[in-house]
C-alpha cells in the first residue's frame, strides 16, 4: 500500500455564520491524483488551507506525512494557490530564484517559449503564463505532495493539456497530487474524486464508483421549448443537448408523467457532470 502523504479526518470549519467545511475526510497517497470538484464556495480552498496547517479545523484532525502539519512537513509540499503565490513586482526569473532559495535548491530552467519571459515582470504577463510560472515554482523543489488550487483556470486548451501532462509525470514519479477543478474533463483524469457541495463531501471514489447507479433520462420532444418549461417548472435539473433534453437523477416514470406518453424517453448512465448535479442537489 502506498504511503499516505496527507489526510483530513472529518474536519469542519466555520467562519461566523458560514459553515465552510462540514465533516470532510480526504486522503492523498504517494503516486495518486486526487481531485476535489465543486462550485465556487463549496469549501475546496478552506479544506486545502486546513490540510496545509494554514488554518486550524474547529473539529476533526489533519495529518501531513503521519503527523500534525509543521514547518518541517510543509517543506515537502509544493503549493500553488489560486492567487499563484507569485510576487507581481518581481520578474519571472526573480520569483523562481526566490522560491528556489527558500527550499535550498537550484532555480528551475525555463524551457521552450518560457525562455523569452524570464526578464519580464509577473504583473505584465497574461493569466495563462502566470499560472504556468506558478506551476513551475510549486514543482521547483520536487515536492512529495503537490497541492494545486484551480491550476488551469484561465489557461487555454493547449496549456491545460501541458499542465496535466506534468501533473501525471509528477504522480508517476511518486508524488501525491491534490488538485481542485471545476472542469469535468479534468476531473476524469484523476485517480479518485471528492465532490464537494455546500461544504460537504456528497460523493467520493473513482469515477466509476461515483457514477454507479446514477441515471439520466434523455427526452426527445417535438417542441423542445415547451418541454423545457415543463421540466423546469417541476424543479428538476435539465441539460439541453442539441435537440434533446437530459434530466439527471429523476426516474423515467416521473419525467413521463410531466412530458406525456408521446415524447420519446431513453434512460442511460449519467455523465460525471450530471451525477454531480444530482448529488449536489441532494444536500
Amino acid at each position: 500500500m502506498n504511503e499516505r502523504f496527507a489526510e483530513t479526518q472529518a474536519v469542519s470549519k466555520q467562519f461566523v455564520d458560514n459553515l465552510a467545511v462540514d465533516g470532510v475526510s480526504v486522503s492523498i497517497s504517494a503516486g495518486e491524483i486526487v481531485g476535489m470538484v465543486g462550485a465556487n464556495g463549496a469549501g475546496k480552498t478552506t479544506l486545502i488551507r486546513m490540510m496545509l496547517g494554514l488554518i486550524h479545523p474547529d473539529k476533526g484532525r489533519v495529518m501531513l506525512f503521519g503527523e500534525a502539519p509543521t514547518q518541517v512537513t510543509r517543506r515537502r509540499i509544493g503549493y500553488m494557490p489560486q492567487s499563484l503565490g507569485l510576487y507581481e513586482d518581481l520578474t519571472v526569473a526573480q520569483n523562481l530564484d526566490f522560491t528556489a532559495r527558500v527550499f535550498g535548491v537550484d532555480p528551475p530552467r525555463l524551457e521552450g517559449d518560457l525562455t523569452l519571459i524570464g526578464a519580464r515582470l509577473v504583473s505584465d504577463l497574461p493569466l495563462g503564463l502566470r499560472r504556468r510560472v506558478g506551476f513551475i515554482a510549486a514543482l521547483s523543489h520536487q515536492p512529495d505532495l503537490l497541492v494545486l488550487d484551480e491550476p488551469t483556470s484561465g489557461v487555454g486548451p493547449l496549456g491545460r493539456a501541458d499542465l496535466w501532462e506534468t501533473i501525471h509525470d509528477a504522480a508517476d514519479s511518486g508524488a501525491g497530487i491534490l488538485v481542485t477543478t471545476h472542469h469535468m474533463d479534468e476531473a476524469e483524469q484523476c485517480d479518485r474524486l471528492v465532490l464537494l457541495s455546500a461544504g460537504k463531501a456528497v460523493a467520493a471514489g473513482t469515477v466509476d464508483e461515483i457514477l454507479a447507479g446514477q441515471v439520466t433520462v434523455e427526452a426527445s420532444p417535438p417542441d423542445r421549448a415547451t418541454a423545457l418549461g415543463l421540466l423546469e417548472t417541476a424543479g428538476w435539473p435539465v441539460l439541453p443537448t442539441g435537440a434533446h433534453l437530459r434530466v439527471p437523477g429523476i426516474p423515467l416514470a416521473s419525467v413521463r408523467s410531466v412530458l406525456g406518453d408521446s415524447v420519446s424517453l431513453v434512460e442511460s448512465r449519467s455523465s460525471l457532470e450530471e451525477a454531480f448535479m444530482t448529488l449536489a442537489g441532494s444536500t
